[in-house]
This record gives structure tokens, sequence and C-alpha cells, in this order.
């Protein structure tokens, strides 16, 4: 499949997460079915780091991974006819937060997805400042109106 570049206007069409959860600026590269590279600028303002915390602004890590879940859903969200339908986290493993990422700075992205089978994908993703790593995650997405394709009927 051909590789795609979205800007902010692109990946709101493929994908539902709003503003203020909207945690990806730019996919720099989408591989449907593949993976999908890309970046967050991390403002000043942003909401969380009036939070997280006042004295020492940082972001959550919880919001690292959904950033690289959002990311790595373009890479499924890419695949024909599924422009615009749903995909949840269903777990996270081997979470690791190397490094605070603090405001002012660019979180790029860089996913994975190791297997996608009726529905339910296998993913990564390492997370970057500065050419270092700050964050690396394993997750599991669905897609459940694939999924239901594959449910028994009573």
């Amino acid at each position: 499949m051909k590789k795609l570049i979205l800007d902010l206007k692109g990946i709101k069409e493929y994908q539902q997460n709003r503003a203020p959860y909207l945690l990806i600026d730019y996919a720099t590269e989408v591989l449907p079915g593949e993976s999908a590279k890309g970046y967050k600028d991390l403002k000043e303002d942003e909401w969380f780091f009036k939070v997280h915390w006042p004295n020492d602004p940082n972001m959550p890590g919880m919001l690292q991974i959904e950033s690289l879940v959002q990311m790595c859903a373009l890479a499924i969200l890419t695949l024909p006819g599924n422009k615009g339908k749903v995909v949840y986290l269903t777990s996270a493993n081997n979470l690791k937060f190397i490094k605070k990422v603090i405001p002012k700075t660019r979180l790029y992205l860089d996913t994975r997805i190791k297997s996608f089978k009726r529905g339910i994908a296998s993913c990564e993703g390492t997370g970057i400042v500065n050419e270092t790593i700050v964050c690396k995650a394993e997750f599991n997405l669905i897609q459940p109106e694939e999924i239901e394709k594959y449910t028994l009927k009573k």
C-alpha cells in the first residue's frame, strides 16, 4: 500500500479523537496495516502541564502511551474501509518511562503493528525527544466492528 502523510486535518478524517484529547499533531509516514510515525508538539499551555505538576510540568506517562496508541491506530484506520471507525486500546504491557517529557519539546512517535488479525492488533511504540528514547510500550488495539464479523451468532 501507498505511504500516507497526514496533517492535523487528515488525522481528524481518519480517527475520532478531538482536542483536548487528540495527542498527535502530524503523521509523517503511515504505512496502512504496518506502521505509523509522527509527532506531537508540546506547547507550554497544554492542559495537562497545568496540573502535572505546577512546579515541575511534564507529560503524564499514560498520555505518552495514549499518543503512541493514537499514532498506531492510524495504521489500522487508513486501511481500505476503516476511515472514521472506532479502535480501542485493550491492554498495555512492558511500559517504560525513561525520561520526563516537558513543555516546548517535540515528542516523536514511532509505532508498528506486529500482527493484525480478525480486528485484534498487537502493537509496539517508542516515544523520542531530542533523539533520546523517553517511553516505550507494547499494546493491543481492537476494532470492534471487525471482531463482530467473527463472533458466533446465537
